[in-house]
């Protein structure tokens, strides 16, 4: 058997165990659809730069891919990429080398992803991305060195150092691209992988209502002429008790979903019987308390929402989770100060950059906010204070407020934190609230709710930050009906279940137990911090 036979036969193996991998774990069609739209991109990136040797954006597309989706979708963005880019730029025996080496690229990136808990910054991505184009140009130096003549090592030596003017190219220009988007696409990918974890449960029976009590018989007869008003006046006080009663009963069927969604650990995952997630813990622990329900009470097996958030505690692994865990631990009524061995409130604190924003992002900055205020600091501390003056100043124009600076995409949720983080802080700028306040209305569509971007298909979560956002803005959201629609109140009331969880949308029931933990805050009529 030939060299390049055998070779070959080894890169079909490769490539076949990939896309068998990738099918036995039956992908959702939303992910099918992402990877393939995914796979184009990539292609269509590299046939752009078709002038320019060695400088294609595929290989930092792959290793963010992989690193945001996990190793199948990484794979078979990197191999389908190459696959489809040939189709341009011309197949050949080279083209299966190219698949496999671009799709271990992908396999990569989904190692450092789960190395790193994808908590790396933007140069260490970008060199991340730099050393897989080495690694994947080695690899099609291997598929040279196996057409030649001699198969030593000084032959793959000669292969490579001819080829290495043309290696460091593709390396620098990778490093360059990963630069460039890394950490963007990296963000918008893992928000829209967990948008897209849906699960699917049977409906549990709705508990059916009580029978309306009769009244006893000639008990109204026996007061006259009076009895007429006194009926009216039983009327009323019992149609108030009982509009109370349907709200309070609304928000009870939310509290028992995610009472009888607890794990064993006293902890939450995404959906129930998912495995425990500090993530999913914090949300339903604030969810909790907004709706007036002690979180530290509610205890499975002997173990507590908080003995879950303790025993997860070693899982954080940025200010991100620092920030939200603080917020829980207010829910709990636990102090942060010294949760599990550590000082969360002084690790967001040392997050603080020179800018008096916190790590130069809305979203974080809004949630430090949020979070110091939740461990007792005033609203007069500095680090509060000159962080609510650098969001004001990352306001866009159209009032609305971006994940990360000014200039990029306003969008529904940081809008909604960014309000409440003001709010919290005790800001009284009247024209920075009333514009992102206006940002909000104008977001909204017909159905009611909110999308995550104008124009996009409304869902529970970004709706529930809308409604949170109003409300530090002084709005009532119940108020807030844009051509004739129902409120984003109503909009969440829709999407509720026999079972008590809220939808995610009108077509996903993804993470109902995330969602549901973050709807009841906003069905509450709370913001942050709650507890």
């Amino acid at each position: 058997m030939s060299w390049p036979l055998a070779s070959f036969m080894v890169v079909g193996v490769v490539l076949a165990l990939g896309w068998l991998a990738y099918e036995r774990a039956r992908p959702s069609a939303r992910m099918v659809a992402v990877v393939a739209t995914l796979a184009a991109v990539a292609a269509l990136g590299r046939d752009a730069f078709v002038a320019i040797p060695d400088v294609k954006p595929i290989t930092a597309m792959t290793l963010v891919v992989g690193y945001a989706l996990g190793p199948l979708p990484g794979f078979t963005v990197g191999a389908l990429g190459m696959l489809a880019s040939n189709f341009v730029l011309g197949q050949g025996p080279y083209t299966p080398w190219q698949m496999a080496a671009w799709g271990l690229v992908g396999l990569a990136g989904a190692a450092l992803g789960a190395l790193s808990a994808r908590r790396l910054g933007r140069v260490r991505l970008a060199l991340a991305g730099a050393l897989a184009a080495l690694g994947a140009k080695e690899i099609m130096n291997l598929y040279t060195w196996t057409l030649g003549a001699s198969h030593t090592p000084p032959a793959f030596l000669a292969i490579a150092g001819t080829g290495l003017p043309f290696d460091l190219t593709d390396v620098v220009a990778s490093f360059l691209f990963g630069l460039a988007f890394a950490p963007e696409l990296a963000r918008l990918l893992l928000r829209m992988r967990a948008r897209m974890d849906v699960s699917w449960e049977p409906a549990e029976p709705a508990v059916p209502a009580a029978a309306p009590p009769q009244a006893p018989a000639g008990g109204l007869r026996s007061l006259g002429a009076a009895g007429p008003l006194v009926a009216l006046a039983l009327a009323l006080v019992v149609s108030l008790g009982a509009a109370r009663a349907a709200s309070a009963a609304s928000l009870d069927r939310q509290i028992s979903y995610l009472a009888f969604s607890q794990n064993a650990d006293g902890g939450f995952g995404g959906t129930r019987g998912q495995a425990s997630s500090e993530l999913y813990t914090g949300w339903v622990a604030m969810g909790l308390a907004a709706a007036g329900r002690n979180p530290a009470t509610l205890r499975r097996n002997g173990r507590s929402v908080l003995d879950s958030l303790r025993g997860e505690a070693a899982t954080l692994s940025g200010l991100g989770d620092a920030e939200r865990t603080i917020l829980a631990a207010r829910a709990c009524g636990a102090s942060p100060y010294s949760f599990a061995g550590r000082d969360l409130v002084a690790e967001v604190l040392r997050a603080r950059s020179r800018d008096d924003s916190f790590q130069e992002q809305v979203n974080l900055t809004a949630f430090a906010i949020l979070a110091l205020r939740a461990a007792g600091h005033s609203a007069r501390l500095s680090a509060v204070r000159e962080a609510a003056a650098w969001i004001e100043r990352q306001q866009n124009r159209d009032g609305g407020f971006a994940f990360g600076l000014r200039g990029a995409r306003s969008d529904v949720d940081d809008t909604g934190a960014a309000l409440q983080a003001l709010a919290a802080a005790g800001a009284r700028n009247r024209r920075v609230l009333g514009l992102a306040a206006g940002y909000l209305v104008r977001s909204q569509n017909p159905d009611g709710g909110f999308p995550q971007q104008p124009g996009g298909e409304s869902n529970a979560q970004s709706t529930a930050w809308a409604v949170q956002g109003l409300i530090a803005a002084g709005r009532s959201p119940g108020g807030v009906r844009r051509r004739g629609s129902r409120s984003p109140l109503g909009y969440l009331q829709s999407l509720i279940t026999p079972a008590g969880s809220v939808r995610y949308s009108r077509t996903s029931a993804q993470t109902p137990v995330w969602v549901t933990a973050q709807a009841l805050i906003a069905l509450a009529g709370k913001t942050f911090p709650v507890g």
